[in-house]
């Protein structure tokens, strides 16, 4: 599934958007820039199954004009859980991508958009100038989030909130016959960013919106590769988040003790921890980090890593109902019920083998 989902995502959206995203950057000297966030699970499953996309994906970032994002390497909540592991899939993710794209990241964007005041705190200590949050109404309080902030008990390290109206604007409502701006054209997004009050219009949306969320007959692809001169003709100009903290102040603090996010209608951390079966399968998962540690194994390792990834407890999520509906089609599993059982089942498998491994490491006395 994850070899066939891969191949349809990326002939609807990675290969033709990387080449879309290369002409415009072309076309208007460098003017138009963008910053992408990639994960280590994407890039192992690339790597496995279509080395032609992210070979693609390496061309567009060498030619100039996208920025790289850190990020945890297993698209996962582990800062929530291990302060011990989130530096762990950093470093990792930060390793990869310097040896794949010759980019050491120095803006970090957590999983799912994830944040609080600790973990700008954190971004900070681990040398990031910037970390992307969500803008969240109701923790901005009245705010804009067309400014840079700063987290408190930080020093150096500035807060991106998202607009989270106009990302969605291109996110989600564009090829919506129902929504009163549709259909919407580069020239109208664009004078909205033009009227929009601040500093810096921060857009932040899933790369699959592209071709794959919004089918190419929507018009998504015409949209996008007409917007740069449409922002230009408006007198606004594209800057990356690196370049937009360098550019702009942090106008004042931004307070955010509880944990936000960019998902559903709650911005919170509900889509993964909202039920008991989610409570179960988090709390045996991150039980077994003495034992990784112990078994010393990088396959084992590996594994556990790959079951941190967000989209497990997602699919175990009765937010929309108790048998999932209204959930993408894109999930692997009949029921979360189905998701939660299938997860703990190589849960238990993944155990033994940690076991079987521990014991039979000779000990030295």
């Amino acid at each position: 599934m994850n070899a066939a989902i891969l191949d349809r995502v990326a002939e609807r959206c990675y290969l033709p958007a990387n080449r879309m995203f290369q002409r415009m950057i072309a076309k208007h000297g460098g003017r138009f820039r963008m910053a992408l966030s990639i994960s280590g699970t994407l890039i192992d499953q690339l790597k496995q199954y279509r080395p032609d996309v992210l070979a693609s994906f390496q061309e567009l970032v060498a030619g100039g004009g996208v920025e790289l994002l850190a990020e945890t390497y297993y698209h996962s909540l582990a800062f929530v859980y291990s302060n011990k592991e989130f530096e762990r899939q950093v470093d990792l993710h930060l390793n990869t991508l310097e040896d794949l794209f010759h980019i050491r990241p120095r803006v970090f964007s957590n999983t799912e958009l994830i944040y609080n005041d600790a973990i700008a705190a954190k971004a900070e200590t681990m040398g990031f100038d910037g970390v992307v949050a969500e803008g969240v109404e109701w923790n901005l309080s009245g705010n804009s989030p067309n400014f840079l902030y700063r987290a408190p008990r930080t020093a150096r390290v500035k807060t991106l909130p998202r607009n989270l109206q106009l990302s969605d604007d291109l996110g989600f409502r564009f090829a919506q016959p129902e929504w009163p701006d549709y259909p919407l054209t580069p020239r109208k997004f664009a004078r909205w960013l033009g009227e929009s009050p601040g500093d810096i219009v921060n857009l932040f949306m899933g790369y699959e919106t592209i071709g794959e969320h919004q089918s190419a007959e929507s018009g998504i692809f015409d949209f996008w590769e007409n917007l740069p001169e449409a922002v230009e003709n408006a007198g606004l100009q594209w800057v990356t988040p690196t370049e937009a903290v360098e550019l702009y102040r942090a106008s004042q603090e931004y307070s955010c003790k509880h944990l936000t996010s960019w998902t559903d209608g709650e911005h919170d951390l509900s889509a993964w921890t909202a039920n008991s079966m989610q409570h179960n399968a988090i709390e045996r998962l991150h039980a077994l980090e003495d034992k990784i540690h112990a078994a010393n194994d990088p396959d084992l390792t590996h594994i556990w890593g790959k079951m941190q990834t967000s989209n497990h407890l997602h699919w175990m999520s009765t937010k929309h109902g108790a048998d999932g509906s209204g959930h993408s089609p894109l999930i692997p599993y009949p029921s979360p019920r189905e998701a939660h059982q299938r997860f703990i089942a190589v849960l238990d498998g993944l155990e033994s083998k940690l076991d079987r491994t521990i014991n039979s490491t000779p000990r030295v006395a």
